[in-house]
This record gives C-alpha cells, structure tokens and sequence, in this order.
C-alpha cells in the first residue's frame, strides 16, 4: 500500500536541496561592468629619462620647457621630490608604490642578478598602479619606454605577464629596453614587434605623443564618462641624443662657457625662480671630472656641441607633452585631469665619459674614439647616423645644485628631480611651491587617494605588501603642511644614503659614474659615509658627520634597518657575472626560421669573444629577391646577412669606431636553393679582439676582411636579432629608398643556423 506521507516528504527534501540555489539566483549578480568612483579624475603621468634637476628652465637649466613652465604656472612646483637614482628601480617604485628592491627591481634591468632585491622580477604582491585602476574602472594605456621584463621574457616565446598588457595597462606602444635609436626605434605594439611607420621625417618622441593624443581621443569619443590612466614615458632624454635639426639651431654657441659657469648660471637663476632657498651653496666639482678650462679646443667644440643638442632634445620632448596638454584641454578633459609630470627618472647621465662620445655603447666597452674624426663630424650630431651621449661635466652641471649624477643614490645629483603637478578641478594655488620631503613610491597612492579608492588588499587573488610611499594630496592645498614622507632609503650599485626626518646620511661606493663597468671590489666597511641637516643644507654642501658621530651612527642603523626589510641586503656593488635564466645558456647551435622576430641581444647567441658561424637557407624565384636574411645589433655596431636591391648577396659586420667589414657577391643570385655561409675567426684569446670574416656561396668563396677589434660585451642594449627583417636602426647598408628595416621579399627564407665555435 503507497505510503501517503512520502510524496510530501521527497517534496521538502527537494525544497530544502533547491533553497541554496534559489538564493544564489535571488542574490544580486556582480556588475557586468565596474565604475569608477563619482568624480574621480583622469590620471596623466609623464615620465622622462635621465634629466636632472637643473636642466628644464623651469628649474633654473638651460633647455625652454614651456609646457612644463606653463603647468608650474598653473599648478605646483616640487622641489624635494625624489627618484631612485636610476631608470628601472625608479618606474617599478612608482607604478608600484613600494620601494624598488622591495618590489624585485632594485636594479637596472641590465645589471640585475639573482638576489630576490636585484632579480628584475616584478614580484606579484606589489600589484602595479594600472592593475589598480583597470580594477576599478579606469582605462589604462602606457606609451614610451618600459625598461620592466626580464631580458629572458622579451621574445616571443614569453611569457607576457610582465610585459605592460600583463601589467593591465590595455594599450601598449614603446620599446621594452633601457633605451632605442630615436629615429629608427625597436617598437613593440602589445606583445607585437612592429617597424616604425613608414615615411621621411620620423621621430619616436612625436610618435609616441601622436599615439597617445589618438588613444585619448578614442576613448573619449567612446566612453566619455570612463575616466583613463595614461603613462607617457618617452625614451627622451637618455641617449642617443637625437633630435631634428631644427631643434638644434636655436642652441648653437649657447655653451660655449663650459659646464662650470654653467653651474653658477643655473644656480643663479634657481634662486631667481625660487626654486631653491636663497642661501643654498654650489657644490664643488668631483674629484676626476675635469674643469672646463683643462679641456682642449677640439674637445671644448666636441663637448659644447653635445650639450645643445641635448639642450633641443629636451625642448623637443617638451613641446609633444604641450600636445598632450592641449589635446586634453581641447577635449574638456584637462580640469578634472591629475597631471603629474616628472622631470627625470634620475640625475643627468655621465654615462659619455669625461669627454663624450658619438658612439657611446662603444666607447663604455674602451672602444676608442679617433678625437679628430669626430670634429669632422660636428654637424652631423644629433643625426641618425650617429648614437651620442655628452660628457659627464654636462650631467653635473644638469644636476646643479647637487653633488654627482645618475647612478650615485647616495647623493641628490642622482636622485632630486622636479615635479610638477595640476589638477584645476582641485589645486587653486597656482604657481605654488611645495618643499615637503617626497619620493616617488608617493606617485601611486596619491593618485588612489585623488580617485577616491582604496588600496585593495588583495589583487588577483595574492595578499598585497603594504605601501611605503605616502599620499601627497595634503599638500595640494597646504603649503606649510608638515611632511609625511619622514624615511626614505637609497641604494644603486653600493652607493647609499638613508633620510629621516630632515637628516640624510650618504655612503658614496666605488663606481664613478662615468665608468660604467666597475671591478672594484672595495669592502662596504671602509666607505666613509657623510651626514647633511636637510633643513638648513639644500644642496648637500655641509658634511657633519665630524660634528655629529651620534646622530650619524642612529642613521647607519636605521640604513640596516630598512635594507634588511626591503630587500636591500647583502649589499655587492655592481654585479658583472649575474646567474640569471638564459635562453642561450649551455647551446653552442642555434635554429632559427622565418618569423623570428625582436629576440634581444642578450638572449640572442653569444657570439662575442669568439668564433663562430652563420648559415642561410635561401630559395630564390626567377624574379629575383632582396632583403635582410638575418640582422643583429643596428647603426653602432651590428651584423646583417642580406640581398641588396639588385639581389647581390651583402654581409656586413659594424664595430662601433674600432672598423667595419662589408662582402659583397659578384651578382644577384640566379633562381634556386643557395646556402649563404659566413664564417667569423675570432683572433685569439680574451675580450674584444678582432676577427676575419669569411663569406661563401653554395660552398665557393666571395670574399673575407678583418676587423682590429669586436665589441667585448655588445653592440647595444636595445636592438634585436631577427629573421626576415632588422628591426631598428640599420645594421646593413640598406637602399636609401626603403621600407623600414629592408625585409627580406621576393623569395623565401627556409632556415638560419647559427653556430659558436
């Protein structure tokens, strides 16, 4: 007989099994699209490179900076705001907002190694400022320089979480590396190596403003009421200096006083400006950098030439970042606009040496320099055919006040750079002057404090570190506020200093930065550290660690202290010989087809300091082909395996000024599978010796030459390997007339090996 309860009891066992879903389904569903917060501004941040805290006229230098005078007038000038010292810790600190080595990136990528603090990894707990936003609907683009991905994660093999998509920035276009040839840049577009757009008259800086006022332009025209987060960051001014010509006119003759008047010039008009407290002193010239009055004519020309071009350089990067500023304003987007423009991701560059150099990727490696051929070469400084950088005396004097430059963290030459902050809908006090103590770990949550968002304490499902840096909305409205930002540590290559409350004491180490590669292995024990009162000593001029032992050993301390909780420890000094993943590592035979592209030279193979071979598989129709069968480095120095226009088969081997070596084919190759073979004999043992280059067809020999000398370490840090096509500046002696990078066209590339013997 049925049961008659049972029907109504399945009935409650189901209701009870359904109740979950029921509520799931009845609770809200998460927004399909996130919102920002009501009124939260658009973010611009500007970043430039390698510009000190005295060459914007804005700040007393030499170089007219009307966009940036013209948002000083309109906003704030800061006057103790700080970098790292040094071009990737200083990005990673501020699209993090921790302290660089605490983030992975304490290091320029360059000369990153295995210490967690040094690895160039960026770690996953310090979620960058575009994650941030994107999270909190923002649109996000960066344009310019990225300097943050490991070299053996720049390839297309990836991975691309490092990359600036991988870091939520939605729209990429720049260059990965430390720097590129303005003219002829290695361009990436999202995880896309591309060649720069076609045409006569090209530089990247213009680009670069062109993309971004087009990318804000869309975005407006889609999503009017979405505010955006866009980071500008051109490879302006860091080397190689190159700007159009008619930039340079205006500069002619206008340093021809030397780098030492120039210093006093600048201070004078610093204190004109109000820039800088009416009794700050002028430190003295480092011991090593030569007075202006010992150079020799020659050089006196070589060196003053240099600086203009540098000078217009920095005129030119101005004026695209006055389009940015007039594209928003045209658009009615300026006024709830938070724009922070940074004047430098660290001191002046001494990176040209004592006397400057055209080819300084060279000259940084002891590749000499014939002094007399570059005075036949004045005129064409500045040109694309030339990759420059000025002598250090023009770095310090661009750092003026300050002692030192670049690289030298201990020391404000290194690590005081302008800022200049607008934000109509909110700052009324125009033209203001803001001298709290500020870093730039402060960049990140004072924008999250303008937006109106909160710091999340997890992102993407990882625990966030705390930030370090400190909100510098307090001081928009406020003047006198007391700062906020009371400790604060440096470090690059062993130099160091730590700040606290007004007080800084600073360790110089060993590396002189005009010497870029440095072997000393001077212990940090014996370096003598020095102890300045920020509060009445502006430029750093008054050593007191004589007169104050006690207070200078509480700040040594305090040093150790925040090394150790940063990452910072065990202090090396520059490391040559990192153990760091390699793609290259243990192979001595290298496959590769077309395709093959924006491989960077680092992870290319090693063929410096030895011999080695490279063989090319190339069909060709009856028509004929040409183009590059494989390139590696660019202009300064470099190799490229290519047909000419004619079909000529053309190897070429540039070693900056030590020589060069160009084989060339009798005629074109006729129609069929040819192997093209050339064969590189190292001389002999150790670094940087010369090399015969043998060059064969199908077995039969078409020529060979010698060069004196090869480059020890490489022929650049930005260019690439690749097949098919040379990205960047021109490794070969490509026809005037075409497209950039001369791709290999007409035939087919079946493979290329290369081989290290």
């Amino acid at each position: 007989m049925p049961d008659p309860v049972r029907p109504a009891r399945e009935l409650a066992v189901l209701a009870a099994a359904l109740l979950p879903l029921a509520a799931v389904a009845a609770s809200p569903a998460p927004p399909l699209q996130v919102r920002a917060p009501a009124g939260a501004p658009n973010v611009v941040i500007v970043l430039l490179d390698d510009v000190g805290f005295g060459a914007s006229s804005t700040f007393g230098g030499p170089a007219a900076t009307p966009a940036l005078d013209a948002l000083a007038h309109e906003g704030l000038r800061y006057n103790r705001f700080h970098t790292t010292g040094i071009c990737s810790p200083t990005r990673a600190s501020l699209l993090s907002g921790r302290n660089a080595h605490a983030v992975g990136i304490g290091a320029v990528m360059n000369s990153a190694d295995e210490r967690p603090g040094y690895n160039g990894v960026h770690a996953k707990d310090a979620a960058t400022l575009a994650q941030i936003l994107r999270g909190n609907g923002y649109n996000t683009a960066a344009f310019g320089k990225w300097h943050q991905t490991p070299d053996w994660e720049i390839s297309q093999s990836g991975p691309f979480d490092r990359w600036p998509t991988g870091q939520r920035f939605e729209k990429f276009y720049g260059f990965l590396g430390g720097e590129t040839d303005e003219f002829e840049p290695t361009l990436v577009e999202g995880t896309t190596p591309i060649m720069r757009p076609a045409g006569a008259g090209y530089h990247l800086t213009e680009d670069l403003a062109n993309r971004a006022i087009a990318w804000l332009r869309a975005q407006h025209s889609v999503t009017p009421d979405k505010p955006f987060f866009l980071y500008f960051a051109p490879g302006a001014t860091h080397a190689p200096l190159q700007v159009p010509p008619a930039w340079i006119a205006p500069y002619r003759g206008r340093f021809d006083q030397g780098w030492d008047q120039l210093r006093e010039q600048t201070l004078a008009r610093q204190r004109q400006l109000g820039v800088v407290p009416a009794n700050t002193v002028l430190t003295p010239r480092p011991a090593g950098l030569p007075a202006w009055e010992s150079l020799s004519a020659g050089d006196k020309r070589i060196a003053a030439r240099l600086m203009e071009v540098y000078a217009a350089f920095l005129a030119h990067t101005d004026a695209q970042i006055g389009r940015l500023v007039q594209a928003l304003k045209a658009a009615g987007e300026f006024d709830n606009t938070l724009f922070l423009y940074i004047v430098g991701d660290n001191g002046g560059s001494a990176e040209g040496g004592l006397l400057g150099s055209f080819n300084y990727m060279g000259a940084i490696q002891g590749l000499p320099e014939d002094r007399a051929r570059m005075l036949e070469q004045l005129d064409r400084v500045g040109g694309p055919d030339l990759y420059p950088q000025y002598p250090a005396g023009w770095a310090w004097a661009m750092d003026t006040p300050f002692q030192w430059t670049k690289s030298v963290a201990s020391h404000f030459g290194g690590t005081r750079n302008p800022l200049v902050v607008t934000w109509p809908k909110r700052i009324s006090d125009h033209g203001g002057l803001r001298s709290q103590f500020s870093h730039v770990n402060d960049i990140l949550p004072t924008v999250l404090e303008a937006a109106g968002i909160a710091m999340p304490e997890v992102v993407d499902g990882i625990r966030q570190r705390p930030l370090d840096g400190t909100s510098l909305v307090y001081t928009f409205n406020d003047a006198q506020a007391p700062g906020r930002h009371t400790t604060q540590y440096f470090e690059v290559f062993g130099h160091r200093a730590i700040y606290h409350d007004g007080w800084i004491a600073s360790a110089f180490h060993t590396r002189l930065p005009w010497q870029v590669i440095s072997t000393s292995r001077k212990p940090f024990e014996a370096d003598h550290w020095e102890l300045y009162d920020l509060r009445s000593d502006f430029s750093q001029a008054h050593d007191l660690s004589a007169q104050e032992p006690a207070r200078l050993a509480t700040l040594k301390a305090l040093f150790l202290e925040e090394a150790g909780r940063n990452q910072v420890l065990p202090l090396r000094g520059q490391t040559l010989n990192a153990k760091l993943p390699s793609l290259t590592e243990g192979r001595t035979a290298f496959t590769y087809f077309p395709g093959t592209l924006g491989i960077p030279e680092k992870e290319a193979p090693p063929i410096f300091n030895r011999s080695w071979s490279v063989s090319a598989r190339v069909e060709v129709p009856a028509t004929g082909a040409h183009g590059v069968i494989a390139a590696m480095g660019g202009e300064p120095a470099g190799w490229s395996l290519y047909l000419d226009a004619g079909g000529r088969p053309v190897f070429t081997y540039r070693a900056f000024a030590a020589g060069a070596i160009e084989l060339t084919g009798q005629g074109a190759l006729e129609a069929g599978l040819h192997v093209l073979t050339l064969d590189f004999d190292y001389d002999g043992d150790g670094y940087g010796k010369g090399g015969t280059a043998r060059f064969s067809l199908d077995g039969a020999p078409l020529g060979s030459g010698h060069v004196p000398a090869t480059p020890p370490a490489f022929f650049s840090i930005d260019e690439t390997f690749d097949i098919g096509i040379d990205r960047g500046s021109a490794a070969g002696s490509y026809p005037a007339a075409s497209v950039p990078g001369f791709p290999f066209n007409g035939g087919r590339i079946e493979q290329v090996d290369v081989r290290l013997r």
